[in-house]
């Protein structure tokens, strides 16, 4: 039996840290959440994010409910270390730093030894280039008594000066070298996370209220119908409903629908509505799908919507 999907909740929000969990949401369940995470030394932060990924709570209603997810109250799962734990965790952190960096040399030693590799007849040109212009300027302008003696420790920065100041504070070598550091909670020793089975059990501690309003079941009610229909969702707020439909995985696939949830079949639906519905989906090359939930019955109606010309 596989482990149930950990959905880490702060602020009643559901999040996934794990990077597989992430990739069978995504391939088995249909379900892709949205990346809401900054990506180190990446420029376009506001295209291209990372972890978490943070569900819609529609989302995370439903993987509950088939149990293929549990929620986590996340802030409570990190308790106070003990001192013999967290010196064991630093010690663990600076090893692996200290791997990292001896990977780094060993990789600069191998392409410095073989500087050919892989190298166009063009960027040989450039790289003589480049020494020969380099040899003539030191000639010119450098002499022996500017050059101070090497460092001994230079040799292998990773052994001679990587280490621990006496509170604990890693301290680096003097060149720079990026060094992975692990951001997840989920190996820690005193991560102690507390598994919300159910929504009532999750409701009943505090972590969950979705959904509690006629307008929120709707939401779920509709959620549920289209993902077993097959349909992948996304948010839809940007053209003006509240999914976006897709038939497929939306990296693969434009939507055909803009879902609008009618919470009752006797709610209030104005022409205009109907109108600006059908003019901005068919501006947008898809129809508007209106979803009508009835909450005694617990069923779907549907009525798609699309402009058509007079005459």
């Amino acid at each position: 039996m596989t482990r149930p999907i950990l959905l880490r909740v702060s602020n009643f929000k559901a999040y996934v840290w794990d990077v597989h969990d992430i990739n069978i949401l995504r391939s088995h369940h249909h379900i892709c959440g949205v990346l809401t995470g900054t990506l180190p030394h990446l420029s376009s932060q506001n295209i291209f994010l990372g972890l978490p990924l943070q569900l819609m709570p529609e989302e995370a209603v439903l993987l509950v409910e088939n149990g293929i997810a549990v929620l986590v109250d996340d802030p409570n799962a990190h308790h106070a270390p003990s001192q013999s734990a967290l010196k064991l965790w630093k010690e663990a952190r600076l090893n692996d730093a200290r791997r990292q960096i001896a990977l780094t040399e060993e990789k600069g030693f191998i392409e410095a030894s073989n500087p050919d590799r892989a190298m166009s007849e063009n960027a040989k040109r450039k790289r003589k280039e480049r020494e020969e212009r380099r040899k003539a300027n030191a000639a010119s302008s450098i002499s022996a008594e500017d050059n101070p003696p090497p460092d001994p420790t230079s040799a292998n920065p990773s052994q001679a000066v990587i280490g621990q100041t006496p509170d604990g504070a890693m301290v680096m070598p003097s060149e720079s070298y990026n060094i992975n550091i692990p951001a997840s909670s989920s190996k820690l020793e005193w991560y102690a996370p507390h598994s919300n089975m159910s929504l009532t059990i999750a409701r009943e501690a505090g972590i969950w209220l979705y959904p509690s309003t006629l307008q929120e079941r709707a939401r779920c009610g509709v959620f549920r119908d289209l993902w077993e229909k097959g349909y992948y969702m996304g948010g839809g707020i940007k053209f003006g409903g509240e999914y976006l439909v897709y038939p497929g995985d939306p990296l693969r696939y434009h939507s055909h629908f803009v879902a609008s949830v009618v919470e009752a079949p006797d709610a209030a639906l104005r022409p205009m509505e109907i109108v600006a519905h059908g003019r901005l989906g068919t501006g947008t090359k898809k129809a508007h799908l209106l979803c009508e939930w009835n909450d005694e019955t617990q069923a779907v109606s549907y009525l798609s919507v699309e402009w058509a010309g007079f005459g």
